[in-house]
């Protein structure tokens, strides 16, 4: 009689252990389709933008406003070397 219970407890077990496996399979495969918003915030970040939406739209050709939080750096005027400064009249 105990026999005949451990086996069916036994296979029991093993339906739900199947099923478990299955569901965390689903469960992970989910999650890694469709990272969430907070994810990809911070791996645009690490890009050096200020969020997925600026990265996004700097990767579709929006321009350039998005990098580094939003500010653009200026391009430097250029220093003349002596050579030039000599062929330039004053």
């Amino acid at each position: 009689m105990n026999y005949v219970l451990f086996i069916i407890f036994a296979l029991v077990m093993e339906k739900k252990r199947l099923a478990l496996r299955k569901l965390l399979e689903a469960v992970e495969k989910e999650i890694l389709k469709k990272p969430n918003r907070k994810t990809l915030d911070r791996l645009s970040l690490l890009a050096g933008f200020q969020d997925w939406d600026s990265f996004q739209s700097a990767l579709h050709g929006a321009g350039d406003e998005a990098i580094y939080g939003g500010h653009q750096e200026h391009p430097r005027p250029s220093v003349a070397t002596d050579e030039q400064q000599k062929e330039t009249p004053q």
